[in-house]
């Protein structure tokens, strides 16, 4: 979260003249409700459901750069399928820049808790296993919008060669 997958995925898609689309914002299309609702009446094991049908419904489309919700490769099968269909890049970023850029937003379920900076940085630990999958990591911390989309395009013109 707040790594700048949505923001990056949007310019990216513009470059590439492909379509951009956000999983969790198709879910909530989908559910006609915000993820946070989904977590709070649901439970995440509910809503990783519903992101794994998404993941798998979205894998099927051609010309799309997706933005996906960091835990979404807890699942080693959605690895399976964004390696199959596509390059991964995990973006990341320190859990202080994380919490900064995300300001005093509060529809972040996984962090409705009393040290979210605290919250992050585990998240991230716990995560660290699955986000190493990604074909490319790049850490966002310190880098402009335009560098971050220079480095992923010579990720994908290196990929495709």
């Amino acid at each position: 979260m707040a790594t700048g997958k949505s923001i990056v995925g949007k310019e990216l898609a513009g470059k590439l003249k492909r379509q951009f689309a956000d999983l969790d914002e198709l879910i909530e299309l989908k559910e006609k409700r915000l993820i946070a609702e989904i977590f709070a009446k649901n439970g995440e094991p509910y809503f990783r459901k519903l992101e794994k049908e998404m993941l798998e419904q979205a894998s099927g489309e051609d010309n799309f750069i997706y933005a996906c919700g960091g835990g979404i490769v807890i699942d080693k099968d959605n690895i399976k399928i964004m390696r199959q269909t596509g390059t991964i890049i995990c973006l990341t970023a320190k859990p202080e820049v994380i919490l900064k850029r995300l300001g005093s937003t509060s529809h972040r379920p996984l962090l409705d808790v009393p040290d979210p900076k605290k919250q992050i940085g585990l998240l991230l630990k716990l995560r660290a296993p699955f986000y190493s999958q990604a074909d490319k990591t790049i850490d966002t911390s310190r880098l402009s919008l335009a560098q971050v989309i220079n480095r992923i395009l010579k990720i994908i013109t290196k990929n495709k060669n």
